[in-house]
């Protein structure tokens, strides 16, 4: 008998895992009875809270030194928030005043700062509310509030086992790794979780949001989790075992052998060169990139340059940081992309600057909060330019929605140039000036931008969250998240188009380019230039290479008239037959 469950695939190079299950089950259990001595649970806290520390420090010199940085990150964020006088001096408060135990007063915190981060309508904000989730619950672990097996559970023998669980903490994540766990199945969770960046990064097949796992999947039974699909399988068919792990080990066959493209170009069978290029959330994410062949840099996003700091970065420390990638990239192209931040980041220094916002996803961010606040752009913008002057630097602009925008943004430059000019500091004058297409408005006025612009690059993440309205967060509406909806395919085929119409560069930095699964279809839609997690960068560049673009183009040409008749399956069988 075979079961199946359906969530939301969480998938890097590895997307099959056949494993037993292990359940992790993390309900916490709390008594509401009063108690008589407060200052015994503030103790309690406060031992709680250095346990959890060293818990967590001791992950974080764990960490393997090639590991991409941004995990670090991750731990580093949770070790500050055990300082924070929102959680900690709140849950003191809640001891001392109600008399609750250390464990209650702590949950109720959580449930007031989850809160205020459920009522932000915004993907950001949610992954802050998985922070103060996470934190809550190392702490709960060494107050007792959860079961001793979360506690032991990278000392039990989780090797080649397939986790289930409701959530898990970027901690666990990063120990069950380390002890070869097979892959991961969460109750909670979207494709944008801190859980779902971390399985990415990783590399473990995951597959979030299948609600009720840890009721309806039984500890030990046999599991095969298909990150690409986002289906699991539960079965004791000795057969369907056997056929999954071929499967299995034919996929780690042939990831071995993508490192025989590293030193091969990047062209298709019919002689078309493709540009692939890597996302960087951080500088040392720059050797991952190389060693995987990026030809460089589509997209570094700079927000851990502002969310890492009580003040706005300064123009020197831009210019530093912009400096240390270049010369790490040894004259590779990097394409930085401007501020992308809104008032929904809680960001102290920006909410003391501006009023709140009742809608953040649709308010003042990304460009607009940068023309609004030219002292908090300005110096980005020249550290910017200044880098232009030591390598290959582009500048990319996020959230274009009018034409307005880009111009005033364009005169800012100019003005900015002519400031660096008078001060005696160099530049590159032909320093190209790009767009992300995310906002469907965009999409549609392709043509009108790339008459402005230099370069367009599509952010596939927020085009398809916009144009179909949801919200990837949200694991009750995100199976509607479906990158070949005919709407999205119309509209990343209308940007293509009107780039080439204008004889204007168009790359796509968004998880559908790093997604192999969609390569032939971008390709046959005429997508020349890629940008994605480095990780993905060897298995799209296979496909690059074994594919008939012309073919592939002709086959698109003849489907897209009616594309709204056709399955999302039907499409990509079409294409793979088309090579």
């Amino acid at each position: 008998m075979i079961t199946a469950f359906a969530g939301v695939g969480v998938a890097g190079a590895r997307k099959l895992a056949v494993g037993k299950a292990y359940l992790l089950r993390q309900e916490p259990t709390f008594s509401s009875e009063p108690v008589e001595r407060p200052e015994a649970e503030l103790r309690r806290l406060d031992a709680a809270l250095d346990a959890a520390r060293s818990h967590l420090e001791g992950v974080r010199h764990s960490i393997p030194a090639n590991t991409p940085a941004h995990i670090a990150e991750f731990i580093d964020t949770h070790l500050l928030m055990l300082t924070d006088s929102a959680l900690v001096d709140a849950t003191r408060d809640l001891i001392r005043e109600r008399h609750v135990n250390a464990g209650l007063a702590l949950k109720l915190q959580r449930d007031i700062l989850v809160q205020v981060f459920d009522e932000m309508d915004d993907p950001y904000l949610s992954t802050r509310r998985d922070d103060v989730d996470h934190v809550v619950r190392q702490i709960l672990v060494f107050l007792g509030n959860l079961e001793q097996q979360q506690r032991d559970v990278t000392n039990d023998p989780v090797d080649g086992h397939v986790v289930v669980t409701d959530d898990l903490t970027p901690a666990d994540a990063i120990l069950l790794r380390q002890r070869g766990v097979a892959a991961f199945v969460t109750e909670h969770g979207g494709p944008m979780s801190h859980t779902a960046i971390l399985a990415r990064s990783l590399d473990i097949p995951a597959v979030m949001g299948v609600h009720r796992a840890t009721e309806m999947l039984r500890h030990g039974e046999q599991l095969v989790v298909n990150a690409e699909t986002g289906t699991i399988l539960a079965t004791s068919e000795p057969e369907a075992l056997e056929f999954f792990r071929r499967r299995l080990r034919s996929a780690e066959s042939y990831r071995r052998s993508l490192k025989q493209l590293l030193a091969r170009p990047s062209t298709s069978r019919d002689g078309v060169p493709v540009v692939l290029l890597a996302n960087l959330e951080l500088p040392e994410d720059s050797a991952t990139a190389q060693e995987n062949g990026a030809s460089g840099v589509g997209l570094y996003r700079t927000e851990f340059l502002y969310l890492n700091h009580t003040r706005a970065p300064s123009e020197d420390e831009h210019l530093e940081n912009y400096l240390g990638i270049l010369n790490a990239l040894n004259g590779l192209p990097l394409t930085i992309r401007t501020l992308d931040l809104g008032l929904d980041k809680n960001i102290q220094y920006l909410s003391e600057r501006l009023p709140p916002l009742t809608n953040p996803a649709l308010g003042l961010r990304a460009i607009r909060l940068c023309l609004k606040e030219p002292e908090l752009f300005l110096p980005q913008l020249r550290a910017i330019l200044r880098a232009s002057a030591a390598g290959p630097v582009r500048l990319m602009i996020p959230m274009i929605s009018t034409l307005n925008e880009v111009d005033t943004l364009l005169r800012l430059i100019q003005t900015t140039k002519r400031m660096l000019r008078s001060q005696g500091l160099a530049f590159d004058p032909l320093m190209p000036i790009g767009g992300m297409i995310e906002v469907p408005a965009a999409a549609l006025m392709a043509e009108s931008l790339a008459r402005r612009l230099d370069f367009l690059s599509i952010g596939t993440n927020d085009l398809i969250q916009y144009t179909l309205a949801i919200d990837r967060l949200d694991d009750s509406v995100s199976y509607l998240y479906e990158p070949l909806h005919p709407a999205i395919l119309r509209l990343i085929h209308h940007v293509i188009e009107a780039a080439a119409k204008t004889r204007t560069r168009v790359s796509m930095c968004g998880e559908m380019a790093g997604d192999a699964r969609y390569t032939r279809l971008l390709l046959g839609l005429g997508l020349r230039e890629f940008s994605m997690q480095p990780g993905s960068l060897l298995e799209v560049k296979a496909i690059v290479r074994d594919s008939d673009i012309g073919a592939l183009v002709r086959t698109m040409d003849e489907l897209m008239p009616r594309i709204d008749d056709i399955s999302p399956q039907s499409l990509l069988d079409r294409l793979a037959e088309a090579t």
